[in-house]
């Protein structure tokens, strides 16, 4: 038999006592009481702290929203069926926060950043909280640099400037996302990275955005965020503040990026449901009495920033669905309040074949022309007057008959303009022949031609200055203005195309 020997085991106990690392394992525990349409009621997180992630059971996150006395409202992202009442909820001590970096360009991810289009991992390890506080007045400077969209009813009256918030608002089917998917298409060459957050949409139009911008070669600077209509609310909510935080990521890095909020009507929505179900007090439209906190702090974190900031920018461009073209409703109002002008999209003239259907007397740009390159705003400012002028006499033509010369000619004019601001589906255009057919539409170049002249006028004046007279768009891109040298060098040119397409066009009827 083995002697026990007493300081042996003496001995021992003194090295176990001396090696001994004590390591306590605290993790705040509640559990959920009630349980119900996405909505956890959770006892016992005391020092939860609000938009913090908490860890339910099966692998599901959810969202600390409603700090109360004696319970934690929050919501679950994820199937909320496979809880039950008394299961133990953790906190995390995170506030929510995505995957940020270059990675994360050309790919399709969720709320959450994950990726949801079948490629694999996104290989980045930074993050960014989905809420952060916007810029302050002194990291910003103003917005000078201009944001093109590629359109010319939009570039040449209404200037986006990059750090701008521009608004597209209209009825359904007006062509809002075509609008969206143009200005992605154009900035391809302009160094900008885009963010497409598709909120409450089905996923065959979301489907349709990536195949429309992969055909035409964009996919290269975009990231698409999707919240589509039938995931649960909560991921609706945060879809935009995630985009945002992507942004973010480009514009504190000196770089441009532009995100786009299609649409903030559905956001709204979402955070209406989850404000009713957390039994938050309804306001105006059944909307929660910060509704307009719910936008206002998501969009002010669109900024330019200042030079010590390293000068990058990050461009919002919301969208807001009316509802039979009332824009004095709640939720239009609130995001025109905040926005710095809008581009109001009218179902009368997207139906009449004016498309993009802008309406000019309605829009506005904040901004205005201190973003726009100066060649634009030379032809751009009085393109917006000569409109201005054909809307109010149209209206008085309907009822004479008997009309002097003079206005004759305006509303010519003014018919000739606005067919000129028609433009096909993903076709952008550069500011160069914005500003060369628009100069030649306010210099009366097209006002003897037939109404269904133009667009044959208008393909055949680009290619005409792309083959004849790339010296003179070479000058016009150096000086980015039409000082008089230019102006009688285009006055030449365009009067020598003029005389070859009438020829040609005499020989087409003949023939």
């Amino acid at each position: 038999m083995a002697q026990i020997k007493a300081d042996e085991i003496t001995q021992l106990l003194r090295e176990q006592i001396a090696n001994y690392d004590s390591k306590v394992q605290v993790d705040e525990v509640g559990t959920i009481t009630s349980l119900g349409d996405g909505i956890a009621r959770i006892h016992g997180l005391d020092k939860v702290m609000s938009g913090e992630l908490l860890s339910f059971p099966h692998g599901i996150a959810g969202l600390a929203l409603s700090l109360e006395e004696d319970q934690v409202g929050a919501v679950i992202m994820g199937d909320y069926t496979e809880l039950k009442e008394g299961d133990e909820v953790k906190r995390t001590g995170k506030i929510l926060s995505v995957p940020v970096g270059d990675a994360m360009i050309g790919r399709v991810v969720n709320s959450l950043g994950q990726p949801i289009d079948d490629k694999g991992p996104i290989a980045t390890t930074a993050t960014l909280p989905v809420e952060r506080l916007a810029p302050g007045i002194i990291d910003r400077q103003p917005v000078r640099e201009p944001m093109a969209t590629g359109l010319k009813a939009i570039d040449a009256m209404i200037p986006i400037g990059r750090g701008q918030r521009e608004l597209i608002i209209g009825d359904r089917q007006t062509g809002k996302t075509a609008v969206l998917l143009d200005t992605i298409i154009n900035n391809a060459k302009n160094d900008l990275i885009c963010i497409y957050c598709a909120i409450g949409q089905k996923r065959s139009s979301v489907a349709q955005v990536v195949q429309t911008l992969t055909e035409a070669g964009a996919m290269g600077h975009t990231i698409i965020v999707v919240a589509s209509a039938s995931e649960p609310a909560p991921m609706l909510y945060l879809a935009p503040y995630a985009a945002t935080a992507m942004g973010e990521y480009f514009r504190d890095n000196g770089k441009h990026a532009l995100v786009m909020y299609d649409d903030l009507s559905k956001h709204a929505m979402a955070y209406r449901e989850i404000s009713l179900l957390l039994r938050r007090p309804p306001g105006r439209e059944a909307y929660p009495g910060d509704v307009f906190y719910l936008h206002s702090r998501l969009l002010e974190r669109s900024s330019k920033m200042s030079k010590e900031r390293g000068g990058g920018s990050l461009t919002a461009l919301p969208v807001i669905e009316t509802q039979a073209g009332d824009v004095s409703a709640y939720i239009p109002t609130n995001v025109i309040s905040i926005t710095d002008g809008q581009i109001f999209l009218e179902t009368d003239l997207f139906n009449s074949g004016v498309r993009p259907a802008v309406n000019v007397g309605l829009s506005v740009s904040r901004v205005g022309f201190s973003a726009a390159i100066k060649a634009v705003k030379q032809v751009g400012s009085t393109l917006k007057l000569d409109l201005a002028q054909y809307r109010e006499l149209a209206a008085f033509a309907q009822f004479g008959s008997d009309l002097d010369p003079l206005t004759q000619k305006q509303l010519n004019r003014g018919q000739r303009l606005t067919e000129l601001l028609k433009q096909p589906q993903f076709q952008p255009l550069t500011w160069q022949q914005m500003a060369i057919i628009l100069f030649a539409g306010t210099q009366g170049y097209l006002d003897d031609l037939r109404i269904a002249e133009i667009r044959p006028f208008e393909d055949g004046l680009y290619k005409y200055f792309e083959s004849g007279q790339s010296a003179l768009v070479q000058s016009l891109t150096e000086k980015k203005q039409i000082d008089d040298d230019i102006k009688a060098k285009l006055h030449a040119a365009l009067k020598e195309y003029k005389e070859n397409f009438k020829a040609t066009q005499k020989e087409a009827v003949t023939a």
